[in-house]
């Protein structure tokens, strides 16, 4: 497992509501880079300075997982409990080199 993975991945939607599962600091990093600039807000900014952080080794890829799902939680990009499976089982279909 590589050292910026989450224990547990987080699973956001995005685009058009399409769910997706944020399984790195690196993937987590991503998502925030392509936020629009009109949205981004202290939640953003304390994400991203927790992943850059987590990236470099400064501080644990689970406390930057946690203020990653802070973000996603305040702007409603949360996919719902009952949907999480489904996700798990997309992802794993698209990319089964993940698992």
């Amino acid at each position: 497992m590589k050292p910026d993975m989450f224990r547990q991945p987080v699973s956001v939607l995005v685009g058009l509501g399409f769910p997706v599962e944020v399984r790195s600091v690196m993937d987590a990093y991503r998502h925030l880079a392509e936020w629009p600039a009109s949205l981004r807000d202290s939640a953003y900014s304390i994400a991203l300075k927790a992943c850059g952080a987590a990236l470099r080794g400064e501080i644990e890829p689970e406390t930057a997982r946690g203020l990653y799902a802070a973000f996603a939680e305040k702007h409603d990009l949360l996919v719902p409990e009952d949907q999480v499976i489904a996700v798990s089982r997309m992802s794993r279909d698209r990319d089964p080199q993940l698992y």
